[in-house]
């Protein structure tokens, strides 16, 4: 694709938040990619201080992050695929190769002729040779999953053939992965605020007269009908919907009612306070949103005063929680300051808010899990980074009089935290979506 049509299409996605047929979206991702391995991974590889990076994989078992280094032509790695980078600092120069039969897109050029050198491991112990990296970083990482896709079988092999000197120079590559996982581009951020608007968009209509007659509809047909809108779309959603409801008669439920214990097939009523968790996943990148809505009434316009109430101390948390996103900064640290803050304000709160990107639940900044509130070992002490994005997740009880009973007000949304701050995405609840209504219920 030529760089003025490529232009065009991120401008297109961006504006009109217009889904790309499958050939665009394959430029999109191979020019977004290429970006990525040409201006980002040197500098990553250098915070890192690897200069040679392994990535091994075999087909259908594919390490996580060699899953996101495919180009858009390959679903899969083909028998055994090794990708090589080595970053020549003083040179200024990265070389991206693969000891495959085949060049990996185009970004990854195939250093192994089977003919020349018939055993993939002989070769691949050449190109090091040849090299002589000083530090050889692989896939192993005891917190992040994400990080840890060396497998035994290729690490036991790699380590049979590999000379003693070189042994002695393997390093866990997990900084360099987890970068590589969490950092987002200047090209990438365009497309995530496509990818929020398509969410938004999708909830919106899923929270509306459209697909919910209360009395008739129920939970789960809501449920199926956000699947059914995302295939129909010719997206993916990373999770099954879910959608929960509060009432005036029922009491709170723990954390897991929203997620696995609540029940099936409620009837959605008037009264109703409606809760959902949705994500979608496009040109390879992920979303995570919850929002609110509240049926009306027949007698109601609006959404009660006190539920309207209950949402503004929800607001309140998350600007306490995301004030306190400062460069350096550990999860951990992120999250007993918010929650001490949020709670010298009088209010119940809970974060636990994941990184999100090329996988939903990403590697990087963990900020607190729903059961652990006191801090999340291993992935909670890792540092805040420039150019990431978060699903800003939590909630706040709020004691609500008119129910005489507590009411869970949980929120989910992409923010991004950069050069200049926090910010999110493209927007945040601030109002309630109504049913029935055409409501505008975001603000930037």
């Amino acid at each position: 694709m030529k760089k003025h049509l490529l232009l065009f299409c991120l401008i297109t996605v961006s504006i009109k938040a217009q889904i790309l047929p499958e050939r665009e979206r394959a430029e999109v991702v191979d020019a977004i990619l290429e970006d990525r391995f040409n201006n980002l991974l040197p500098n990553l590889m250098d915070d890192a201080n690897i200069d040679m990076w392994i990535v091994i994989s075999r087909e259908y078992n594919e390490d996580p992050v060699l899953k996101t280094m495919l180009p858009s032509t390959w679903l899969n790695a083909r028998r055994r695929t090794i990708l090589v980078f080595y970053r020549d600092k003083a040179k200024k120069t990265i070389e991206k190769l693969a000891i495959a039969r085949y060049n990996v897109g185009k970004n990854i050029v195939s250093a192994w002729n089977k003919e020349k050198q018939p055993d993939q491991w002989k070769r691949l112990i050449e190109l090091i040779e040849e090299r002589n990296p000083k530090v050889i970083g692989l896939n192993t990482s005891t917190h992040f999953n994400i990080a840890d896709g060396l497998v035994k079988t290729d690490y036991d092999e790699l380590m049979q053939h590999l000379p003693v000197k070189f042994k002695k120079r393997i390093t866990s590559a997990e900084k360099l992965a987890v970068g590589w996982i969490e950092t987002r581009t200047a090209r990438e951020m365009v497309l995530y605020d496509q990818l929020v608007t398509i969410t938004h968009d999708i909830i919106a209509e899923a929270f509306s007269s459209k697909v919910i007659t209360p009395g008739v509809t129920t939970t789960t047909d809501v449920e199926w009908w956000m699947r059914q809108k995302v295939t129909d779309m010719g997206l993916e959603t990373w999770f099954h919907p879910s959608v929960d409801v509060q009432r005036s008669e029922n009491k709170v439920g723990n954390h897991l009612y929203a997620f696995s214990n609540r029940p099936e097939n409620m009837v959605i009523l008037p009264g109703d306070l409606l809760h959902c968790d949705f994500g979608i996943t496009y040109l390879r990148l992920n979303t995570d949103c919850q929002e609110l809505a509240y049926v009306l009434r027949p007698e109601e316009k609006e959404a009660p005063t006190y539920l309207k109430k209950a949402l503004k101390e929800m607001n309140r948390v998350q600007d306490i929680f995301t004030s306190n996103f400062k460069t350096g900064r550990t999860g951990n640290e992120v999250l007993l300051k918010s929650l001490k803050e949020s709670k010298e304000e009088g209010f119940r709160p809970a974060i636990y808010t994941h990184p999100l990107g090329l996988y939903g639940h990403s590697a990087g900044t963990t900020i607190g899990m729903w059961d652990s509130q006191g801090g999340v070992p291993g992935d909670g002490d890792y540092p805040l980074h420039q150019n990431t994005v978060y699903a800003i997740e939590g909630n706040t009880m709020v004691f609500v009089k008119e129910w005489n009973r507590d009411v869970r007000m949980m929120f989910e949304e992409a923010g991004f935290y950069g050069e200049d701050g926090f910010r999110y995405v493209n927007g945040r609840q601030t109002d309630f979506l109504l049913i029935p209504r055409n409501h505008k219920h975001l603000d930037d």
